[in-house]
């Protein structure tokens, strides 16, 4: 497998291709990556199995992508994201 490039919030960090996005922060220290609209609190994997809002993030300007699914590509920008896509 190869190691692939990535930014997440403007820092570039790398992983192994095939790595989930949380995994792939969570490696790199990060343990949140979401904060909720309200109250701004730091929010980052929760259930693992992409039920939750929990781990939501931007990935190359679209958001709610849940970061426990989706693998890291090669050059993707990731960002925290504030709120989930069900919020009023």
């Amino acid at each position: 497998m190869s190691e692939i490039r990535f930014s997440f919030n403007g820092t570039s960090l790398t992983c192994v291709e095939g790595t989930t996005v949380a995994a792939a922060l969570l490696a790199h220290g990060v343990n949140a990556w979401r904060t909720t609209r309200h109250e701004g609190s730091p929010r980052g994997l929760f259930c693992g199995i992409g039920q939750c809002f929990d781990c939501l993030v931007t990935i190359n300007g679209q958001s709610d992508i849940r970061a426990c699914l989706d693998l890291v590509r090669d050059g993707d920008v990731i960002v925290t994201q504030v709120g989930h896509p069900h919020a009023q």
